[in-house]
């Protein structure tokens, strides 16, 4: 039989195991909201998103808890009330006040006041949260005068413009009376079955099979949510995902489950259609870590000639197979609040690479070689492990031998930023809309040794640590957007690391999927007007 044969008859055995499982007939769904079965391919081990932020929680999670706001196409600021109906900064940067959703219940029957905002505030986003320790950094109290407001106050100037940018990713709200007394929050049972507002309860979880989602009958939302269950089938194997959707065994697949090179072919199949909106607030970043411990990596015309030595064009359309943009820099054209296109590029020139390289004392040895380094790919996307095989090429062409070190997620993660036992390595870390709680990271000096996707190069720049610091207590938003404009004008000359290209991803649905991709995080947000056409 068919390797082929043999996954469709697996696909077609775990749906029927699911049907039986979940105990409700198929049927009777699809005369109401019906059920949406999406494809999966990982299980975080801790589902909160109030403690950890990121998109493979949040996938699942922000369909249960919800947020203070969420992204917006047309809204205000670009964003949508969802827990918080409004929030208003001070003049000095010294304080947020919300005002509350009313007559919202938690999942459990209890009703959602401003005791839980402040809760989660205190108690989970600023001392245990990847990103909210830094934007609630200076936070010292949360007043709640009454049920429906919250008052942030900060002990020093903390700018309005980031906390606004923040909400969607750092504010979900936990329920003050799951978690209040809870020894160890981090590690609380309650973080493996979520209880929320969101429009979706949490209802089951078997390990290596699916999530399942159930409709919240006293959701806040009128005439939401649409549909009756989400259940995510765990396919780590993206073909896979692919084979289901054509069999109509899901009906959905994010994140570019569907693999890039299958786009083509798939999106003429009846009945599919794919989205590449939808990701704008998620926008992905190549990036090319480095070093500088490392003599040569330290020295800037070597940067210089290898960023030189990366025919980014080449990435976007043999890589990414167009789904993609060549990067400028830092800051991503995505963030139009930030992004400054004038900044200095190194367009792809091999002999001026060999130059630059030449240039700094290194010349090619009997071999053709001028030295050799480690490179590391991140193991979490097909693309950044394809981009390492085209960057060793790459190098080699210009003298620079590359040896290519593949890792599992634990020993990449442990072997780059927190053994630092690396000379360059690809990463794709995610810009969410503001360069404070995305990008400030990955060069700032001083991060503690085993924060993912943070500077573990050992790069330092005074002037450039002084800029962020200053961006982070600039409570002025023309100053504030200036200063992140000179940021990224720094990164691109000192080339602490090397942007190559930025991506959002994609989202392959049947065409029976209604409302899909109609915000730009709509694969992390609430799905609470998603519907199934019968």
């Amino acid at each position: 039989m068919s390797q082929f044969l043999l996954t469709r008859r697996a696909l077609l055995q775990s749906t029927t195991m699911l049907a039986a499982a979940t105990a409700l007939p198929w049927k009777a769904l699809a005369q109401s909201g019906g059920r949406l079965i999406v494809a999966a391919d990982s299980e975080p081990k801790n589902l909160n998103p109030a403690i950890v932020a990121s998109n493979g929680v949040f996938f699942v999670a922000s369909k249960v808890v919800e947020p203070l706001a969420e992204a917006s196409f047309d809204g205000k600021d670009g964003l949508a009330p969802r827990l918080a109906t409004s929030w208003e900064g001070s003049a000095d940067g010294l304080s947020v006040t919300f005002k509350l959703r009313e007559g919202v219940t938690w999942h459990d029957g209890k009703p959602f006041t401003s005791a839980d905002v402040a809760f989660s505030a205190l108690n989970v986003w600023k001392p245990l949260q990847n990103l909210g320790r830094l934007v609630f950094a200076n936070l010292e109290a949360v007043e709640t005068p009454d049920e429906h407001t919250a008052i942030f106050k900060f002990s020093k100037p903390t700018p309005f413009q980031l906390i606004r940018n923040a909400l969607p990713a750092v504010t979900a709200v936990v329920a003050r009376h799951v978690y209040e007394g809870s020894a160890d929050i981090a590690a609380d049972p309650a973080n493996a079955k979520l209880i929320g507002t969101g429009p979706f309860k949490f209802e089951e979880h078997r390990p290596g099979e699916y999530y399942r989602l159930a409709k919240n009958e006293n959701y806040w939302g009128e005439g939401q949510p649409k549909l009756d269950e989400i259940v995510y089938r765990v396919l780590p194997d993206r073909a896979a995902a692919a084979g289901a959707l054509e069999a109509d065994e899901i009906q959905l697949a994010a994140f570019s489950q569907v693999p890039l090179a299958d786009l083509d072919r798939i999106s003429k199949v009846e009945g599919i259609k794919v989205y590449s909106t939808g990701y704008e607030g998620l926008t992905y970043q190549l990036v090319v870590e480095i070093n500088h411990r490392r003599q040569e990596l330290a020295d800037l015309k070597v940067r210089q000639a290898i960023a030189h030595a990366i025919d980014k064009d080449f990435v976007v359309k043999t890589i990414f197979l167009g789904y993609a943009k060549p990067a400028t820099g830092i800051i991503p054209e995505n963030a139009p609040e930030f992004y400054d296109a004038s900044v200095p590029t190194y367009a792809f020139d091999v002999a001026k690479a060999n130059a630059l390289l030449d240039e700094a004392g290194y010349p090619r040895g009997a071999d053709g070689n001028r030295f050799s380094l480690k490179l590391l790919p991140a193991p979490y996307f097909a693309e950044t492990k394809q981009f390492g095989d085209y960057l060793r090429q790459a190098l080699a062409a210009v003298g620079i031998d590359a040896e290519i070190v593949n890792n599992d997620s634990a020993a990449h993660q442990k072997a780059v930023y927190t053994d630092h036992a690396f000379d360059l390595a690809i990463a794709p870390p995610v810009f969410r809309g503001d360069p404070a709680i995305s990008t400030t990271i990955l060069v700032r000096s001083g991060t503690p040794d085993g924060v993912p996707f943070s500077n573990q190069g050992g790069y330092k720049n005074e002037a450039l640590d002084q800029l962020i610091d200053k961006a982070n207590e600039t409570v002025d938003v023309a100053a504030r957007t200036e200063l992140f404009r000179q940021f990224q004008k720094l990164v691109a000359e000192d080339l602490p690391l090397i942007n190559v290209a930025e991506w959002g991803f994609i989202t392959v649905a049947r065409d029976s999927v209604k409302n899909v991709s109609n915000n730009p995080r709509w694969a992390v947000s609430n799905w609470a007007d998603t519907e199934l056409e019968s």
